[in-house]
């Protein structure tokens, strides 16, 4: 399948351990990410976390020329809930789309989060539901007059996580879905029904592969996130307990034309691995794994 429509499929710096969560741990260099990127054969990649790429445009266009890229999305993490934030959220999200417009990217991925430097997680109000429904809509039509598409992105550790908070965003707004099949997964909402039931909402796809067994152990507070990923949670696509094929398929049949993120949450720790190794022979396999497939008409 991906054979033939590898060019919907982008990079994204998580991949290669450059996370937005704060207290990730070590980043390689972008030079290093983008070139390593480019010789897998993509075309496209996600922008990172703050400051690993350059925050202007003339400069972040500059390098991404140089390594044959252009931007696709970027996670923009925002607190919405809170009336209190509301000024500085807004602020935040016209800086974050006007670098996006300007760089050419399509999709503004909105991480609802609990705070900006991702406190525990808690229950939320009506009112506070309510405002941060409203705050989707204002973000929508600034990422419209731009030209760019929200995607709200669920997110382990983020206030929307679960299926029931899944369910919230579908059935109160009319915004669409970043569907990230291993965040979805450990959140309890199955990605293959999301996409069975709700395909007209996915705007944008990050594809990821998760061991239930770890997952598991996250849930139940045994591991921390970045504890969790380096203890495996998020392997090689193709190599974990998601059905990502009938994923995929299910999302073709529907119509979906949309791009696919090979997006495998890595954590590095404290050393660089040398050049050639490390991450970038992960997403290879996800590669692999993604031209392996059967084309959707040969399934159906």
């Amino acid at each position: 399948m991906f054979d033939k429509i590898f060019t919907r499929v982008a990079a994204a710096p998580i991949s290669w351990g450059v996370c937005e969560v704060p207290g990730w741990g070590y980043q390689l260099t972008a030079d290093r990410v983008l070139a390593e990127m480019a010789e897998l054969g993509f075309t496209h990649t996600e922008l990172g976390s703050a400051g690993w790429l350059p925050r202007s445009a003339p400069e972040l266009r500059s390098l991404l020329e140089d390594h044959r890229l252009h931007l696709l999305a970027s996670f923009v993490p925002l607190v919405l809930h809170d009336r209190a934030a509301a000024d500085r959220s807004i602020a935040d999200a016209i800086a974050a789309a006007d670098l996006l417009a300007a760089c050419g990217a399509t999709c503004f991925n909105t991480a609802p989060v609990t705070s900006l430097d991702w406190g525990p997680r808690r229950p939320y109000s009506d009112d506070e539901w309510r405002h941060l429904y409203a705050m989707l809509t204002r973000i929508e039509e600034l990422c419209r007059d731009r030209g760019l598409t929200q995607v709200v992105h669920e997110h382990v550790g983020c206030v929307v996580e679960t299926a029931d908070e899944v369910s919230r965003i579908l059935d109160n707004t009319d915004v669409s879905l970043v569907l990230d099949t291993g965040h979805l997964s450990i959140g309890g909402y199955d990605p293959l029904v999301l996409v069975t039931e709700h395909s007209d909402r996915v705007g944008l796809v990050h594809l990821k592969d998760t061991r239930k067994a770890v997952a598991d152990a996250l849930n139940r507070g045994e591991l921390s996130l970045m504890a969790a990923v380096q203890d495996g949670l998020f392997p090689p696509l193709g190599q974990g307990d998601l059905p990502l094929a009938d994923i995929v398929t299910t999302l073709e049949r529907s119509g979906y034309g949309g791009w696919y993120v090979i997006e495998q949450d890595c954590a590095l720790g404290a050393a660089e691995p040398p050049p050639g190794e490390g991450p970038v022979r992960d997403v290879a396999a996800s590669i692999d794994y993604l031209t392996s497939l059967s084309p959707v008409s040969d399934t159906a």
